[in-house]
C-alpha cells in the first residue's frame, strides 16, 4: 500500500489517478480518501489527481498522542504529500475540514497551490462569539462521543446530522455508502481530531486579516441547506479578493458525493481559468 511519511514520521496513505496538470483532494472530518471518487473518476482523464487520508484516518497511521494533531499540523501534512510526490505546484481541493485546511495552504505556501477549492467551508465559524462557544461545546460533545461510544455507535450519529439530511433523502444508495465508510474508521482518531484540530483551530473571522491578502484563486462552493457553512461561505466570498462563490440549490454539507456533476463543472471550470492565468479577468472596476 503506497505511503508517503510525514516530518514527525506519520505514514499518510494516499493513491493517484491520471497525469496532468497536479490535483489534490483532501477530505472531510467524516470522509477519508474514498470521498473523492466522483472527483478521480472524472478529472483523472487530463489530471495527475492524488487522494490521501488524513492522520487519524486509516490506512494512515493513527497516532496516538494528541499533540500530533493540530491545523498547522494537517496544513503540514497536504506540503508533505506535495513533496514526497515531488509536485511543485497543484490545485488543492478541500471539503469541510480539508477546505480549511486547503485555505491555510494558501496562506502559507501560494506558490505551491495553482488554486484553491473550499467546499462546505464554515463550521464552527461564526461572527457571534455566542455561537462560536455552542459550537465549540458540539465539537467537545463530538469528541467525547467517539472517545466513549466506539466507531459504530459514534459514526451512525454523525452520519445523521441535520447538514447530511439533504443526500440522505435525494440519493439514499449515496448516503449509505457514505455511512458504511464513515463506520469504517478510528474512534480514536477521530477523537484526537475533533479535541485537537475543529476545537482548537482559528475561525474564519480569525483569519480575516490573513484572508484579506490571500492572492491564489480560490473558490468556495456550498450546499444551501448546509447551514453552518452558509455564512462562512458568503463571508469568504466578500473577504478574500480572489474568491468566487457557488451555491448548489436544494444541497447540504456531502456536497462533492451529493452533487458530483455541479462540483465538477465548477472545478473544471476553476481549473481551466487557473491555469490560464484568466480567474480574475471578470474582476470589477468599482464602477
Amino acid at each position: 500500500m503506497p505511503h508517503i511519511t510525514a516530518p514527525d514520521g506519520v505514514r499518510l496513505y494516499y493513491e493517484e489517478a491520471g497525469t496532468g496538470t497536479p490535483v489534490v483532494f483532501v477530505h472531510e472530518y467524516a470522509g477519508d480518501y474514498r470521498t473523492w471518487e466522483p472527483q478521480l473518476r472524472y478529472f483523472s482523464r487530463a489530471h495527475r489527481c492524488v487522494t490521501y487520508s488524513q492522520r487519524g484516518y486509516p490506512p494512515s497511521d493513527v497516532p496516538k498522542e494528541a499533540a500530533r494533531y493540530s491545523q498547522d499540523i494537517a496544513r503540514d501534512d497536504v506540503i508533505a504529500v506535495l513533496d514526497a510526490l515531488k509536485i511543485e505546484k497543484a490545485h488543492i481541493v478541500g471539503h469541510s475540514m480539508g477546505g480549511y485546511t486547503a485555505l491555510h495552504v494558501g496562506m502559507r505556501v501560494p506558490k505551491r497551490c495553482i488554486s484553491v477549492t473550499a467546499a462546505g467551508c464554515g463550521w464552527g465559524s461564526s461572527a457571534d462569539p455566542r455561537q462560536c462557544e455552542a459550537m465549540k461545546a458540539l465539537a467537545a460533545e463530538t469528541g467525547k462521543m467517539f472517545a466513549e461510544e466506539g466507531i459504530a455507535a459514534a459514526a451512525a450519529k454523525y452520519a445523521d446530522a441535520p447538514m447530511r439530511q439533504a443526500q440522505k433523502n435525494k440519493d439514499p444508495r449515496g448516503y449509505a455508502e457514505f455511512a458504511r465508510m464513515l463506520a469504517e474508521h478510528s474512534a480514536e482518531g477521530h477523537a484526537h481530531t475533533m479535541f485537537n484540530l475543529q476545537l482548537k483551530r482559528p475561525t474564519l473571522w480569525e483569519m480575516e486579516a490573513q484572508l484579506k491578502k490571500f492572492s491564489v484563486p480560490l473558490l468556495v462552493i456550498v450546499g444551501d441547506e448546509d447551514d453552518p457553512c452558509l455564512d462562512g461561505s458568503v463571508f469568504l466570498k466578500r473577504t478574500v479578493p480572489t474568491a468566487g462563490l457557488l451555491v448548489i440549490p436544494r444541497s447540504g454539507h456531502n456536497i462533492p458525493a451529493e452533487e458530483p456533476a455541479a462540483v465538477n463543472a465548477a472545478l473544471g471550470e476553476l481549473f481551466a481559468a487557473a491555469e490560464a492565468g484568466r480567474w480574475l479577468a471578470h474582476k470589477s472596476t468599482g464602477i
